[in-house]
């Protein structure tokens, strides 16, 4: 295993498509210490009329590997590696303290939140569903599973809804 103490660096490692997995499975059976961050998402499957999640990752096509700069061939030819990122000829190390901050946002679930955060009074958009383009106002969180209640504005009716937090996206209007 690669300790601080040996000259060793954090680096961007290209993944070949859709082989962020393997590439990670294969550096860790070397010995090399991965980080491949993932972020998990709500989709609406529109034909039946249902969210979903999906795990992707945070930056398709990257992991970030943790070794010593005399075993770059070796991570080079790892497959599902496509190649160490480069500046120049020599590959370029990471701060420690950027990887750090990444791994600071993922959540109690394993993943990194990127939904947009959405205080009361936030005017919203309904992206997906039935009630598709209609606007209303964010009111609050209903429990821990996405559920938030909006104050729906239409023509000449006004009314709460609960809906899923994934179909909501902030108006800028």
């Amino acid at each position: 295993m690669n300790s601080r103490h040996d000259n060793s660096h954090w680096y961007v490692v290209h993944t070949h498509s859709r082989q962020e997995d393997r590439a990670d499975m294969n550096l860790k059976a070397w010995g090399i210490t991965t980080f491949s961050p993932k972020i998990k998402e709500q989709e609406y499957i529109s034909y039946c009329n249902k969210m979903t999640y999906t795990i992707k990752p945070l930056f398709p096509r990257y992991i970030f590997a943790h070794f010593s700069i005399a075993r770059v061939q070796q991570v080079q030819f790892t497959r599902g590696v496509s190649r160490v990122v480069c500046f120049g000829d020599s590959p370029t190390s990471i701060d420690d303290e950027i990887i750090s901050e990444v791994k600071s946002r993922i959540g109690m679930d394993g993943y990194i939140s990127i939904v947009e955060e959405l205080v009361p009074g936030d005017k919203v958009i309904i992206k997906h569903g039935p009630m598709a383009t209609f606007r209303g106002i964010f009111e609050r969180k209903i429990r821990a599973d996405d559920r938030v209640r909006i104050l729906l504005e239409t023509v000449s009716y006004q009314a709460h809804l609960e809906i899923d937090r994934a179909v909501l996206k902030k108006s800028i209007s």
